[in-house]
């Protein structure tokens, strides 16, 4: 048979703490159960020396030479539960010289052990013939010259009587107890859970539409509160996200309608009269010039999913950064020579950084062709490369363009960040190029940024640590 799961959680702790109370409880019932017999034995002990100590002055020999003792002088027992006392006097060799009636004509205990009671008191715990249980104590006293064995006992009866009421009264309240504690762990189990229940109130509240809501925060000291204001850090989070998403999904579908409907109306238009071959192949190549720039946008959408989802990772390796630039201003200087503007690197070549080569080529493409692009035709574009203090390498492409505002230089990396944008649509920029240079360089450890020239235009730097080698030390 199973036993029904209890579902809410205040009823388990309850429950738990309430049964951890109750065992505590019998193990504690127990062990003053044993204290309180102990004492009680110990009680008894001190009493039957008393006691004996008290018979041996009482004891006096008849003139027929037997054995008496006074009993009037016990009608004031020390002790409550010693009224019951029981005692024998006895030869070393064993003859009864003395019982009280108490005893009823039974030996109480058997022979005389070898030196029973000599020198000292002696505590046992015997039963007698008739069933009863008896603590004895012995000592030989010295009467008229005649040594005789003293023994006094009490009937273990009554001392088992108080140890059954003590432990009696004890099981009777241990249930109220338990109840009352029990109601008082559901309380203030209930008074502490509170705020997790409140902060499933919430918590059921909140969906895609609401991330911007909070739990509650009551006690930002405890457990809960911290749980509470990590929870919050987690919901701000995920709102930043998917208002990133929701951002980038519109100016995504906004930058790919753009060109589509570029290609719709070249073929609406090229489709109305009849045209001559020359003219067709212009329309042709409008379309694919347009195809080229839709196909740079999914690149760069493919680029940037694929960061956020986490799937690249760099592959690291040590390369020359001089000899990195050199290679992508040889890819890229066409467009350079286009616009008939002159690029000039230097640096050292020495200087060394440990990096993903795809991924910095990129960062490197994407930073010269942003300066080619808003750099006059008949400028100059320079590149530097320094060592800057605390070995890091710094990469500055300097050009000659309109400067940017210094309220958009911490958004120009932006995802679909443009500072005019009619003019960057002119120029075929769709805002990307800079945010996917930004997560490069991060992702390899670096840092990019912008900074104004001191006459015209602007410096993007790029800065990786500088890996030491035995050739640029």
């Amino acid at each position: 048979m199973a036993w029904p799961q209890i579902k809410k959680l205040r009823w388990r702790l309850t429950l738990w703490y309430g049964s951890t109370f109750a065992i505590v409880l019998l193990v504690h019932i127990g062990l003053a159960t044993f204290l309180h017999y102990r004492q009680l034995l110990q009680q008894f002990n001190h009493a039957e020396i008393q006691e004996l100590k008290t018979a041996e002055g009482l004891l006096y020999q008849t003139a027929d030479g037997q054995v008496r003792i006074r009993d009037d002088y016990f009608n004031h027992p020390q002790l409550r539960l010693s009224l019951d006392r029981l005692l024998q006097v006895m030869r070393p060799d064993g003859a009864i010289l003395y019982q009280n009636h108490r005893l009823h004509g039974t030996p109480l205990g058997g022979a005389p052990l070898a030196r029973e009671g000599v020198n000292s008191y002696r505590h046992t715990m015997v039963r007698l013939s008739d069933g009863r249980i008896v603590i004895m104590v012995s000592h030989v006293h010295v009467m008229n010259g005649m040594p005789v064995l003293i023994r006094l006992g009490y009937d273990m009866e009554p001392l088992y009587a108080s140890v059954a009421r003590f432990i009696f009264w004890l099981l009777l309240l241990a249930p109220f107890s338990i109840l009352v504690t029990g109601y008082a762990v559901y309380r203030a189990t209930s008074g502490a859970l509170r705020p997790l229940s409140l902060m499933t109130q919430r918590a059921r509240q909140i969906n895609a539409e609401k991330l911007n809501q909070r739990l509650p925060v009551i006690d930002a000291e405890d457990d809960l509160g911290q749980l509470s204001i990590e929870f919050n850090q987690l919901l701000a989070r995920l709102d930043d996200a998917f208002t990133q998403l929701k951002r980038f999904t519109s100016d995504a579908s906004h930058e790919l309608r753009t060109p589509l409907a570029s290609l719709r109306s070249i073929g609406e238009v090229g489709l109305q009269t009849k045209k001559t071959g020359q003219e067709y192949r212009d329309i042709v190549a409008s379309m694919l010039e347009e195809v080229s720039r839709l196909t740079s946008l999914v690149d760069s959408l493919l680029v940037i999913a694929r960061s956020d989802s986490g799937m690249i990772h760099p592959e690291k390796s040590v390369v020359s950064y001089l000899a990195m630039m050199q290679e992508v201003q040889e890819l890229v200087g066409i467009l350079a020579e286009e616009k008939q503007q002159s690029i000039e690197i230097a640096g050292d070549a020495s200087l060394r950084i440990c990096v993903d080569r795809g991924l910095l080529r990129q960062v490197l493409i994407n930073v010269l062709e942003n300066a080619i692009k808003y750099s006059p035709a008949g400028t100059r574009i320079r590149i530097d490369l320094q060592r800057l203090p605390e070995d890091v390498v710094e990469l500055c492409v300097h050009d000659q363009g309109p400067g940017i505002p210094e309220e958009e230089k911490t958004r120009i990396f932006d995802r679909f960040r443009r500072i005019d944008d009619g003019r960057s649509r002119e120029r075929g920029g769709a805002g990307l190029g800079l945010s996917i240079a930004k997560w490069a360089t991060e992702i390899n450890g670096g840092t990019i940024g912008v900074r104004d020239e001191p006459e015209q235009g602007s410096c993007f730097y790029v800065a990786f640590p500088e890996v030491i080698t035995a050739k640029n030390v």
